[in-house]
C-alpha cells in the first residue's frame, strides 16, 4: 500500500528499466516508461509484459505493490 507521505515515495521515472511480477505468481513485466495521470487518479507507468509483448499503461501505486523481480 502507498504511504501517505508523498516525498516518501520513488521518483517514476527511477522505476524505468526494473522488473516486476503482477502479484506474487502472476506474468513479469518491464517498467518502460511513464504516462500522463489519470484525472482523478495517480501516476502512470507504461510497462510491457515479458510473455506476450504487450504495453499496457498501469498506475504505479499497483507497480508499488507488486514484488520485485530478480
Amino acid at each position: 500500500m502507498l504511504d501517505a507521505n508523498p516525498s516518501a515515495l520513488p521518483e517514476p521515472r527511477s522505476l524505468i528499466g526494473t522488473w516486476r511480477r503482477f502479484g506474487p505468481v502472476g506474468p513479469v513485466y518491464e517498467i518502460i516508461g511513464t504516462r500522463e495521470p489519470l484525472p482523478r487518479g495517480g501516476p502512470l507507468m507504461r510497462v510491457r509484459v515479458v510473455e506476450t509483448g504487450e504495453e499496457i499503461d498501469y498506475p504505479l501505486a499497483d507497480i508499488l505493490d507488486d514484488p520485485k523481480e530478480r
